[in-house]
C-alpha cells in the first residue's frame, strides 16, 4: 500500500508549518520543515520530547548536504554513495542558519536520505515546491515509547496532533537508523542499526569506534528509550518457565516475547514468537512489543537474545526498552 496520492497535501502542510507522519524504511517519522523553528517546536510538543534532544534531518539526496553542513569530509560522500538512500545517519558540522531547535543547540546536525519511495517522493516534492529540502523527523511516537512501524501505530499514539499520516505500509527494517558521527574526523558509532560496523569498514576502510565523552548527543541514545508502558524483563530461555510459574502463583499476568522454534513451556497468558535471525527479529520487534503492551498483562518477559555482533542493534533497543519500562 502506498500513499503517493497525498504528497501534494503533505507538502502544503509542511510549508504551512504543520506536522506530517512519514513512512521510512526504519520507523515512521514525525515530520516538519527543518528550517522552520516554529514547525520543529510542534514536533517537541506532540512527542513530549526534551528541547535539547537533537533531531535527524531527512534529505532528498546527498546533493543537499551543503545546505545543512559547513564541512563535508570525503568520508561522508563515500558512505552516502554506498548507503544512501538507506538507514544510515551521519553527524556532521552544522552550517550557519541551521536552527538550534533541530540540533539541540549543538554544533553538529544529523542527516540521512531515507530508503522509502513515499518519503523520497515527499522530500523531492517539498524541495521542488520551494521548501528547505530538509524534513526533521524523529520517530512518530510519544517520547521514549515504542517506535511506530505502521501508519496505524502513528494514529494510535498521536491522534489529532498529526493532520496527515502518509501510509507507506509496514516498515521494512523496523528499527532506527545507524548513527555515525564524522564531526571529529574519525567515525564514531553513536547508535547501532541495520548497517553494521563491518559494512561501514568494508566501504571506507575504517572500523567505527565507540563514542567518547565529547561525542555529540544523538537521537535515540538515552538509557531509557523505545519502551512499552508495561514493565519488561529479559531472562534466559531456561529460566522463563519457572519465572512464569512464580508470577502465576502471585496472580501476575505475563506476556512472553521469544524467538525461533516453539515457545518455552510455562503459564504465560500471551506469547509472541519472533524470527531467530537478527534482521527478521528487528523487523518484527516493535510491533510485537506494542501488541504485548496492549494485551493487558502485568509484565512482559523477553527471552535473552544471542550475544553476537550481528544482534548488537537489537540488543541496544531491548536494553533501553527494559530500562525505560521501569522494571528492575
Amino acid at each position: 500500500m502506498s500513499d503517493l496520492a497525498n504528497i501534494d497535501r503533505a507538502v502544503a502542510l509542511l510549508k504551512a508549518g504543520e506536522l506530517v507522519g512519514i513512512p521510512t524504511e526504519t520507523v515512521y517519522g514525525l515530520g516538519a520543515d527543518a528550517a522552520n523553528p516554529a514547525a520543529v517546536a510542534r514536533i517537541f510538543t506532540a512527542k513530549g520530547r526534551p528541547a535539547d534532544h537533537p533531531l535527524i534531518v531527512h534529505l532528498p539526496g546527498a546533493a543537499h548536504l551543503d545546505r545543512w553542513v559547513r564541512e563535508i569530509p570525503a568520508l561522508a560522500y563515500e558512505l552516502a554513495e554506498a548507503f544512501w538512500p538507506g538507514p544510515l545517519t551521519l553527524i556532521l558540522k552544522r552550517a550557519a542558519g541551521v536552527p538550534d531547535a533541530v540540533t539541540g543547540g549543538q554544533d553538529t546536525v544529523g542527516l540521512r536520505v531515507p530508503g522509502h519511495p513515499v518519503a523520497l517522493a515527499l522530500l523531492r516534492a517539498f524541495a521542488e515546491a520551494g521548501g528547505s529540502g530538509g524534513i526533521a523527523a524523529p520517530s512518530a511516537n510519544r517520547f521514549g515509547r515504542i517506535s511506530p512501524t505502521t501508519a496505524a501505530h502513528v494514529r494510535e499514539e498521536l491522534g489529532d496532533a498529526v493532520p496527515l499520516v502518509l501510509d507507506g505500509g509496514p516498515c521494512v527494517v523496523g528499527i532506527e537508523s545507524t548513527i555515525l558521527d564524522l564531526s571529529s574526523g574519525r567515525p564514531l558509532l553513536l547508535r547501532p542499526g541495520h548497517i553494521s560496523p563491518a559494512a561501514i569498514e568494508a566501504v571506507c576502510g575504517l572500523m567505527p569506534e565507540a563514542p567518547t565523552a565529547a561525542a555529540p548527543r544523538a537521537s535515540g541514545t538515552l538509557e531509557a528509550h523505545y519502551a512499552p508502558q508495561t514493565p519488561m524483563r529479559m531472562l534466559p530461555r531456561a529460566d522463563i518457565p519457572a519465572f512464569l510459574c512464580s508470577m502465576h502463583d502471585v496472580g501476575r499476568r505475563c506476556g512472553v516475547l521469544c524467538h525461533g522454534g516453539d515457545a518455552p513451556t510455562g503459564s504465560a497468558d500471551v506469547w509472541k514468537i519472533l524470527p531467530a535471525d537478527p534482521v527478521g527479529y528487528a523487523h518484527d520487534l516493535y510491533a510485537a512489543l506494542r501488541d504485548l503492551d496492549y494485551a493487558g498483562v502485568d509484565l512482559i518477559v523477553v527471552e535473552a537474545i544471542p550475544v553476537l555482533a550481528a544482534w548488537s542493534a537489537v540488543a541496544d533497543r531491548l536494553r533501553r526498552a527494559v530500562c525505560g519500562s521501569g522494571e528492575a
